[in-house]
């Protein structure tokens, strides 16, 4: 097993090994063709099995899932055909994959599970329902639709899973995810949260949601910047504008300071991010101290994206809590990179710093990593194609977030666009006229900060929360 940093309460349970499991486990790990646990598993897998609320920081491919579906086989009931277990995703592709590694280990158990997501038909789904899925895995507005027709119930719920919590905010969900808490029912629910990050807003979430999480951490990040992810994109220098503003489309940050080195340069990448229709200004010496104190005021109050900056003009910026730092190009002084990426992570949070370079660069950048002992994540550049899926799923889930919000008498007046949106789509020119609406309709939403949970003075005790979940419940009686 690879012996990985860890963070874990004072109170840590002891990891588990491969000897400590039951038979049936490695059977249901051997059809996975696993022969080891990942340390996110062993690290993970006592605390979801005792019951405790537990926020675990780990990254994509770390084998965070089997974390949370391996204990599923000591805690579900498979005589109970009732749903027992629900897991959130952000994509559909997510909630496919853990629905595939749940039919898996599953196999011969008795257990069932089903994957719940928008752009499909409800037949499928709704099928599973009746036939008792213990497990159900989706994006939250499908999962939501199904609350709201009656097609899913919660009564009886155990387990609540947040997978890939910082980009679930990310993609817009916190709306349906607030929706989703009124369906739950009043007992308490065992509530665990994985992340690659733990933002303030995720922290927020796990707020509203979970009580008295334990917090595990598995960061390889072991100096300066522990609650920091250094993240690296390798891209080729003609290129690296247009790059920028793809990476960004995919993190989909609320806010963020990007840094360049020269003022010409920063002046260049705020224009960039300007015409493409971004909340974005710059800083620099240029400005009069009124003008500066506008901006930095935007940016703290939130009603300005994102700040392009030099090392010098950003001198004396500290916004509390900013989950994403960009870096147009490493800085040459080495100790300006731990400048910049400590904007991020502060407070208990964490963030991303976020690099770009091109093969020129890659050496100042090693030189850093050495002199800091800081362990850079390099993933490439989402393609267009996997932007266009990503982005498409973003605007399936709001308009259909808007579609839940219509009365009969809203949805009778849209069926008189119906004939002339069959005439649109058989006509390839013609095709570009509903291609402006939908970019102008994500344009405007997606393009200012996603919403997210709010800041609030003290997390809710155990007992409000239940009771304002039965007020809510007995409210839904009544109607």
């Amino acid at each position: 097993m690879t012996d990985t940093p860890t963070t874990t309460p004072e109170d840590a349970l002891p990891r588990v090994q491969v000897a400590d499991l039951p038979p049936r486990w490695l059977e249901a790990m051997n059809r996975m063709g696993w022969t080891e646990l990942m340390p996110v598993q062993s690290l993970a897998i006592p605390y979801i099995l005792a019951g405790r609320d537990v926020m675990v920081q780990s990254r994509t491919g770390s084998g965070k899932t089997g974390a949370f579906l391996l204990p599923l086989l000591e805690k579900l009931n498979p005589l109970q055909d009732i749903t027992q277990v629900l897991i959130l995703t952000p994509t559909r592709e997510l909630a496919n994959q853990v629905f595939h590694e749940a039919e898996t280990l599953f196999q011969r158990t008795g257990l069932r599970a089903v994957a719940v997501y928008g752009g499909v038909g409800y037949g499928p789904q709704l099928a599973a329902f009746r036939q008792g899925a213990h497990l159900v895995v989706g994006t939250p507005g499908r999962i939501l639709d199904h609350l709201i027709r009656g097609s899913l119930k919660l009564d009886e719920l155990q387990i609540l899973i947040f997978d890939e919590a910082d980009r679930m905010l990310s993609m817009g969900f916190y709306p349906d995810m607030k929706e989703i808490q009124r369906h739950l029912p009043a007992h308490r629910i065992e509530t665990h949260m994985f992340s690659a990050t733990f933002p303030g807003h995720v922290l927020r979430l796990a707020e509203r949601f979970m009580t008295a999480p334990a917090t595990l951490s598995l960061s390889t990040d072991h100096v300066h910047v522990t609650e920091v992810e250094h993240v690296v994109y390798e891209v080729p220098g003609m290129e690296k504008d247009r790059l920028l503003v793809r990476i960004i489309e995919d993190t989909n940050p609320d806010r963020a300071l990007i840094f360049c080195n020269t003022r010409q340069r920063v002046h260049y990448v705020a224009v960039v991010l300007q015409r493409f229709g971004y909340n974005a200004a710059e800083i620099s010496s240029d400005l009069s101290q009124a003008q500066r104190e506008d901006v930095m005021s935007r940016l703290r109050d939130g009603s300005l994206r994102f700040l392009v900056a030099t090392d010098v003009a950003a001198r004396g910026i500290d916004i509390p809590e900013l989950s994403h730092v960009f870096q147009y190009e490493p800085p040459e002084n080495p100790e300006d990179y731990i400048h910049r990426a400590g904007r991020t992570g502060r407070a208990g949070a964490s963030g991303q710093a976020i690099t770009l370079i091109d093969v020129v660069d890659r050496l100042r950048l090693f030189n850093i990593a050495k002199q800091y002992g800081i362990d850079f994540i390099e993933r490439e550049v989402p393609t267009e194609e996997e932007l266009a899926n990503l982005v498409g799923q973003r605007l399936t889930a709001l308009l259909e977030a808007r579609l839940r919000g219509r009365d009969k008498l809203q949805r009778e007046r849209m069926e008189r666009f119906l004939p002339l949106i069959r005439e649109l789509a058989d006509d390839e020119e013609m095709q570009d006229l509903v291609a402006m609406v939908l970019d102008d309709t994500y344009h405007e939403t997606f393009h200012k900060p996603p919403p997210l949970p709010a800041a609030r003075p003290a997390p809710a005790r155990e007992e409000e929360r239940q009771g304002g979940r039965r007020s809510r419940r007995r409210g839904r009686h009544r109607r």
